[in-house]
């Protein structure tokens, strides 16, 4: 996959503090901190899960998408069961679909002790150069 700047998800995801642990088109794992992406009341804001699931999800897609060709979102999903405060914000991401010109991962946001805090779904297409 061709990065831009040597960064695999970007500048946003590196401001975040996103690590990532696994890639592969079929199962990614990343974490962010919940210091520094905190909503004024105190809990892990809502979009910070979207841009790790987002990030996830779209390096995933585009390394299905091999040589020659890219991933771009289309759809995302969330759905937030749980509050974080602090410790780290784990994203599993796992294949749905991957087809020739559509993918579709579910990503899950736990805690630090395991606990779903977010269910989150990404589409993206497939295009080429």
């Amino acid at each position: 996959m061709e990065r831009r700047e040597g960064r695999i998800g970007g500048q946003l995801a590196e401001r975040m503090g996103i690590e990532f642990l696994k890639l592969s088109a079929e199962h990614s794992i990343a974490r962010m901190p919940a210091d520094g992406n905190l909503q004024p009341v105190g809990y892990v804001h809502g979009g910070a899960y979207c841009v790790i699931a987002e990030t996830l999800g779209s390096v995933s897609a585009n390394i299905h998408a091999g040589e020659g060709r890219y991933a771009v979102g289309t759809d995302i999903n969330a759905t937030h069961t749980r509050s974080i405060q602090s410790g780290w914000v784990t994203a599993e991401c796992k294949a749905v679909h991957l087809g020739r010109s559509m993918t579709v991962h579910e990503i899950v946001c736990t805690d630090d002790e395991g606990r779903r805090a977010s269910t989150l779904r990404i589409t993206n297409f497939i295009k080429s150069r």
